[in-house]
């Protein structure tokens, strides 16, 4: 019995240094990190599942049995591992391909405003598997990446954007007056370039579209809400009535009387004095963006300090290069590192 035990000393040998070296490896590269995002924890798995089946390995070489027995084990764990992709590779293989077509093209980027489908939403979010959108209603949607690139994908540029608003008011009223006071609405909620199309003349009223440029697309929805807001004040501030010539009302109204507000006011209305309702909806994508911003431009300093090192001649000017470029690493370090955390700030 002590001779059958001795035979076994080898295999536990490894069982309990592959289980420490794994236990290591996982708090040393995953454990530490709680926050750390999705997309750097999937390499660093693959490196723990990899080193999981090399333990798996060594732990059949150095079983006590033939050599015959020992190779029919070794293609049993071949197999089985074969098995394990081929019935999981159609999903994992086509989502991991589309996230690095993804990286390629560079559809969109995190922060960004996209309509996939009938998804829409901020990015917060971007995986090697799947995509994740931050909603207007603050739900978090993790989108496969395969599905993103099987859809269009319709992206709001960072730079601007066009919002409008559209209605319909009836043949009696003057196109141009029309025209000038939806303008006026627009320019009222700090639009830039706005302008009117007619849509269409249908049977009983002509239908009106007013758009303009906002430059700040962070607000889009606040946006979007005051310039309808700034159209009903403009055009009932001028006595005009939105309601369609179809309208039936079952309150009997005097002939000269008007649906209108009582106190019809108008003015000029700025998203800074507005609670924007993206600062809540959008707060896990705008901070994701802030910190994609970040890592950029400390990439691009940390380039351009490395640059001047190697020509500075001036020692002094050297070493406190040195020591700024030095906190820059620390900083971009922080940043790769806590993808996810709220403890990592932005100044």
């Amino acid at each position: 019995m002590i001779t059958s035990l001795e035979s076994f000393f080898p295999l536990l040998l490894v069982l309990i240094g592959m289980g420490f070296l794994l236990k290591g490896v996982h708090w040393l590269l995953i454990g530490r990190f709680p926050e750390m995002g999705d997309e750097r924890k999937f390499p660093r798995q693959l490196i723990v599942m990899g080193l999981s089946l090399f333990g798996v390995v060594i732990a059949v070489l150095v079983l006590p049995v033939g050599e015959s027995s020992r190779n029919q084990l070794i293609g049993l764990v071949g197999l089985i591992v074969s098995g394990v992709i081929a019935f999981s590779s159609t999903t994992i293989i086509a989502n991991l391909m589309a996230g690095l077509l993804l990286r390629i093209t560079k559809p969109f980027r995190v922060g960004d405003f996209i309509r996939i489908g009938e998804y829409f939403g901020r990015v917060s979010e971007r995986g090697l598997l799947d995509t994740e959108i931050q909603t207007a209603t603050r739900e978090l949607i993790s989108l496969p990446n395969s599905y993103c690139i099987g859809h269009p994908v319709a992206t709001i540029l960072g730079s601007g954007t066009i919002i409008s608003a559209s209605l319909s008011l009836g043949y009696d009223l003057d196109h141009k007056r029309i025209e000038q006071l939806l303008v006026e609405a627009a320019q009222s909620c700090d639009l830039q370039e706005p302008f009117v199309h007619i849509l269409q003349l249908g049977d009983f009223s002509v239908t009106y579209r007013v758009s303009g440029f906002l430059q700040e697309t962070r607000h889009l929805i606040t946006a979007q809400s005051l310039l309808h807001g700034c159209v009903l004040d403009t055009l009932h501030s001028h006595g005009v009535v939105i309601v369609s010539p179809t309208f039936m009302n079952q309150r009997r109204l005097e002939r000269e009387e008007r649906i209108l507000p009582p106190h019809a006011t108008v003015g000029k209305t700025s998203l800074s004095e507005t609670t924007a309702a993206e600062d809540i909806a959008f707060d896990k994508a705008e901070k994701a963006k802030r910190v994609e911003d970040e890592k950029q431009q400390l990439a691009k300093e940390i380039a351009e300090l490395e640059s001047v090192i190697k020509t500075e001649t001036d020692q002094d000017h050297k070493s406190s290069n040195l020591s700024v470029l030095e906190q820059k690493r620390e900083r971009l370090k922080a940043l790769e590192t806590h993808d996810k955390s709220s403890e990592v700030e932005t100044p």
